[in-house]
């Protein structure tokens, strides 16, 4: 619940309306499982929201492992699907990335989670399950909306979420920690871009719109001309950072023409593009594209004044990286809550 919310729960239980903040505060500073831990609460108080409220979060189902240090987790959702959450330490910096739908409606072709198709939406709770119920929970740096799902489809819970990461009464994190990555849908972008100062991170692929939609079917409703005509209404020449993924995909859009038409894309925005390279996935007829390709690639953008970098790869041995998210388990996978 939201501050605003947990303010009308307050009224419709008779309780004064500061206790709202003093609710925000045990569910989002110190983290309690019990209603009966909130002890500033009158007894009558607590017994009264233990009729109708419960607090806690679901465990993770499990968790694996890699070589690199990243961490997997499966957790399960209200709908019996599970979903999977990655845990990415770098120095000193931890980024969790987090889903926010159980499978997916956008379809992309190089995506696995796609292809298990849409079903459902994660509520708020099952969202910032993903920040309390992992080992690393205290030691979190960063977040970014990467994982499982569209987020700025599931703009209404993701946005309440956002609101409790940032806001003083939640866990009170810097924007400037959180990046929301998005096909874009015009209408939630712009929601996002007016009223939260998180970075954005924008899934393109390839600069010429009929090629793209070949790889991703949503370019046919939401034509990326249109989110980056949008975009550039926007003010990224400060704090706030605009990111543009790139797939590379052997043979498909890795040579000159498609480096120039993403600087043509792209001109005028101060921004960064990441390289990614393809993790191949089952039945699949996309291919890696070569470690060299991918260096002159970024060269020729960077010639052109656009910051570019080869995103490493993190995770790929448990099925970690970009693209392989399946939420997939199997009662031999499910570990509790210790990693393996």
């Amino acid at each position: 619940m939201t501050l605003s919310e947990l303010e009308a729960l307050c009224g419709e239980q008779g309780m004064p309306r500061f206790a709202a903040k003093q609710i925000a505060d045990w569910l989002y500073k110190k983290k309690v499982t019990d209603i009966s831990q909130m002890t500033n609460l009158s007894k009558t108080a607590r017994e009264k929201l233990s009729q109708t409220c419960e607090v806690g979060a679901p465990a993770a189902a499990g968790c694996i492992t890699s070589t690199d240090g990243t961490r997997k987790y499966t957790f399960p959702t209200s709908g019996g699907r599970f979903v999977e959450t990655v845990m990415i330490p770098d120095g000193d910096r931890a980024t969790v990335c987090v889903s926010c739908q159980a499978g997916c409606k956008m379809g992309c072709k190089f995506c696995m989670t796609g292809r298990q198709g849409f079903h459902g939406n994660l509520s708020a709770a099952e969202i910032l399950a993903q920040f309390i119920c992992i080992d690393e929970a205290d030691q979190l740096t960063n977040a970014v909306f990467m994982g499982m799902g569209e987020p700025l489809d599931n703009w209404d819970n993701i946005s309440r979420v956002i609101e409790i990461l940032t806001a003083d009464w939640g866990f009170a994190w810097s924007p400037k920690r959180i990046t929301l990555s998005t096909i874009g849908i015009p209408d939630k972008l712009k929601a996002f871009l007016d009223s939260t100062k998180c970075h954005l991170a924008v899934s393109l692929h390839n600069p010429f719109p009929d090629e793209r939609e070949e790889m991703m079917p949503v370019q046919h409703r939401y034509d990326i001309r249109d989110i980056i005509a949008l975009i550039k209404k926007y003010d990224f020449s400060g704090q706030r950072r605009v990111s543009f993924e790139y797939t590379m995909f052997a043979g498909i859009n890795d040579d000159k023409r498609h480096a120039d038409g993403l600087i043509a894309l792209l001109k005028g925005i101060p921004c960064r593009v990441n390289l990614i390279r393809f993790h191949k996935i089952p039945d699949s007829d996309l291919n890696t594209c070569p470690a060299g390709v991918m260096e002159i690639f970024e060269q020729r953008l960077q010639k052109a004044g656009i910051t570019t970098t080869i995103r490493a790869s993190r995770g790929e041995d448990i099925l970690a990286a970009c693209g392989m998210l399946a939420g997939k388990v199997r009662e031999d996978q499910s570990t509790g809550s210790e990693c393996s």
